[in-house]
């Protein structure tokens, strides 16, 4: 009896039967290895931040309905309303995980155009809806949209998008960056008119970060990057309530300012403070009870602090930094397969996640003066989770059509 050993070049031996060959995204005739078809450990470490930041928002909100504002509520209702969120935000990423990239591609441009328009609406009276002194949704009666957060990941596609129509001339200023530039200004327009900062500051990062990928000008990109840090010193200065909040956080424990501009920042320390290494148990903040305001949004990690202690925190913190690894793995992959507006969108991604991921946890931990950002996947809110979802299935799509490719297909 004769034995067939599989040859490792890949190919069958000359006496080993043939394989069948199946199917790989509609197309006939390639052959399927066996590697998966998607990153199944990203999709798993995505829904367990979505679920994990599903009971902390349960945890950090169950006191709510005590104070008059939230009277009307019941103790479950954000539970309810970020359940669903999850499962609508779920669903949009199984729908967006089935468009090709090139077609985010093609409409990257119109995508822009769509969301500043809607950045527009907002500022407009009657259509926008303010929550504490500004103007950032629009209403649909049944949810809220933010529209900085579709911007969030519109400007990922369309900075791609735009690098890779202008690579040829990416080292010249006039042709190459002011538009980029000018555009980014009209956004940050529209923006400081809400006003939002810290999308502001998000949406610069993500396209000053793809432009640097893309292989901009070395010496423009310091020189502007240089005038764009003089130009947020200068808003801050000129704002009175800004500047008030950036000495507030340097010294948050000054009687004026604990009790004043600090205030949440001193609450969100004392909550670290009390969490020490295991935290004090799941659902036994202090905190949360009145003392630490929006803890179900933007100081959400402040309870998991609290409640699950320091080894909490870091679990949050590894998960989060496997989403950055992997999108830029699978930047660099796409790249290096000449799928360059593929690879930097994935790259883009990961910008996007880390920045928003390292401003919140950096002013909840005092690193950072207080901005209004939520700590992406967990934090309350449809828009964000919904925006956070749609993105990482554009990432998902990207690593699927990689895996396509290395198998010889077509994505």
């Amino acid at each position: 009896m004769k034995f067939a050993f599989p040859s490792f070049s890949g190919k069958p031996a000359d006496n080993a039967p043939a394989r069948p060959r199946t199917l790989d995204s509609q197309k006939p005739g390639v052959q399927r290895s066996k590697m998966m078809e998607y990153d199944q450990p990203l999709v798993w470490v995505v829904v367990l931040l979505m679920l994990f930041g599903l009971v902390m928002v349960y945890s950090a909100s169950i006191a709510l309905p005590d104070s008059p504002k939230y009277s009307n509520y019941t103790n479950g209702h954000f539970l309810v309303r970020q359940a669903i969120f999850i499962g609508v935000s779920l669903l949009a990423g199984l729908v967006t995980f089935r468009i090709p990239i090139a077609t985010w591609q093609r409409w990257a441009p119109y995508l822009f155009v769509i969301t500043l328009i809607l950045l527009a609406m907002v500022l407009v009276p009657g259509l926008g809806r303010g929550v504490n002194g500004a103007k950032r949704w629009l209403s649909f009666r049944v949810f809220n949209l933010q529209p900085s957060e579709l911007m969030k990941l519109f400007i990922v596609l369309y900075a791609a998008n735009y690098t890779v129509r202008k690579q040829e001339v990416m080292h010249k200023l006039t042709k190459g960056f002011l538009p980029m530039t000018a555009a980014v200004g009209l956004v940050g327009l529209l923006l400081m008119l809400e006003p939002d900062l810290g999308a502001l500051g998000v949406i610069v990062c993500i396209a000053m970060g793809i432009l640097f990928l893309g292989g901009i000008n070395g010496v423009w990109f310091g020189g502007i990057g240089a005038m764009l840090a003089g130009m947020f010193t200068l808003v801050i200065w000129l704002s009175p309530w800004r500047r008030e909040r950036i000495f507030a956080y340097l010294n948050p424990w000054a009687e004026e300012n604990a009790l004043g501009k600090a205030y949440q920042l001193s609450h969100s320390l004392i909550a670290f403070g009390r969490g020490e290494l295991f935290g004090v148990g799941l659902g036994a903040s202090v905190e949360k009870l009145h003392y630490l305001p929006e803890a179900h949004t933007d100081f959400l990690l402040a309870v998991i602090g609290e409640e699950l202690g320091f080894a909490g925190v870091l679990v949050v913190v590894m998960l989060f930094y496997w989403i950055i690894k992997r999108s830029f793995e699978i930047g660099r992959q796409a790249i290096a397969m000449d799928q360059t507006f593929a690879g930097l969108t994935a790259k883009g991604i990961g910008i996007w996640i880390g920045v928003q991921t390292f401003i919140n946890m950096g002013v909840n931990l005092g690193l950072l003066p207080t901005k209004g950002l939520t700590l992406p996947l967990m934090s309350y809110g449809g828009s964000g989770v919904l925006i956070n979802c749609v993105g990482l299935a554009i990432l998902l799509r990207i690593d699927y059509e990689n895996r396509v490719l290395m198998r010889g297909g077509r994505a």
